[in-house]
């Protein structure tokens, strides 16, 4: 199984609100707030340092239900930020309607996602801090390539194993606040607390890194294609299945607000399912809305080690099989 790595450029950022004419004079790696063009929204961006983790369940979890989080492995990750909230809908929002973009040569020959034919986000909520759901991980992705047009910083969403490893963030517990599941109300919306519902982002407590619902409220995408036996595949160092150009499945982890306790764990693995696109009435059917996801959002994360210019692109050609 093929693998992906990126060979960087080194770049970091202070801890206050950067835009991009002073991202390059920056070298400290601190939290920072990157203005979003186009608004006056900023999203907050947290350092997360490299580090190794076992990553996956221990033999003595590995029920027949959770064997694709198996064999467990020890891990090294290289240093990234990571996005403290999911992507929220007035940030998408922002990117839905730039006119200005310049990315058309996807087969629907548009740059920004065609409009909703329903409301995807069911009414559970929309401006205000709600996350951005329903989507695919194309979109998601275009996102990313939307804003490096704009700040000349590379965003992505992160692989599998930098999810969890920012989501453990230092434990190896069941749960990023340990093992005790009837403490998730503090930490997370799930099927028992969310009245069935998404809600704003940073309502819960965060985890020991400052990432806030990484467990819960709505599932995030991440760049793996799904394989129930990837770990076993594994490189040791920043592993990531390489993109195929299979729609499904992909990785997405976290869990949501529709799920069970046992199923919001930090080493919990989903994949998406043609089933989301069900009650899609167009022909063909849409890339970017998903009708049956509204469970599903992203987080961003941006590399310590930015890449040049070429390999960016070379990263969503690869990523966005264009």
């Amino acid at each position: 199984m093929k693998r992906l790595r990126w060979p960087f450029v080194y770049l970091a950022l202070f801890t206050f609100a950067v835009t991009p004419q002073e991202i390059y004079s920056q070298t400290n790696f601190s939290a920072y707030n990157q203005l979003l063009p186009g608004s006056g929204l900023y999203f907050k961006m947290v350092p997360i340092q490299g580090g190794s983790f076992l990553m996956g369940s221990s033999s003595t979890n590995n029920t027949k239900e959770h064997i694709d989080e198996s064999p467990q492995k020890k891990i090294t990750i290289s240093p990234f930020w990571m996005g403290a909230f999911e992507v929220t809908r007035d940030e998408f929002d922002v990117y839905l309607k730039d006119e200005s973009t310049s990315q058309n040569n996807i087969v629907d020959a548009i740059t920004r996602p065609s409009p909703q034919y329903v409301d995807l986000t069911w009414g559970m909520g929309k401006e205000g801090g709600y996350p951005a759901n329903s989507m695919s991980q194309l979109a998601a992705l275009m996102y990313c390539k939307w804003l490096y047009q704009k700040t000349k910083i590379f965003y992505r969403i992160p692989t599998e194993a930098e999810w969890e490893y920012a989501c453990k963030a230092g434990t190896t517990s069941k749960y990023y606040w340990g093992d005790d599941s009837t403490l998730i109300d503090k930490y997370a919306w799930y099927v028992k607390n969310s009245k069935n519902k998404y809600h704003p982002v940073g309502q819960k407590l965060p985890n020991n890194w400052g990432l806030y619902d990484m467990l819960g409220n709505v599932a995030e995408w991440t760049l793996d294609h799904y394989y129930a036996e990837a770990y076993s595949n594994y490189q040791s160092n920043d592993p990531m299945v390489l993109p195929q150009k299979a729609k499904y499945p992909k990785s997405l982890r976290g869990g949501s607000f529709e799920d069970i306790a046992s199923d919001v764990r930090s080493t919990k693995r989903l994949h998406s399912d043609p089933i989301w696109n069900r009650r899609d009435p167009q022909i063909p059917k849409s890339k970017w809305w998903l009708t049956e996801a509204k469970q599903v959002g992203f987080r961003l994360v941006r590399p310590l080690n930015q890449p040049t210019e070429e390999q960016v692109e070379e990263f969503f050609k690869i990523n966005l099989n264009l």
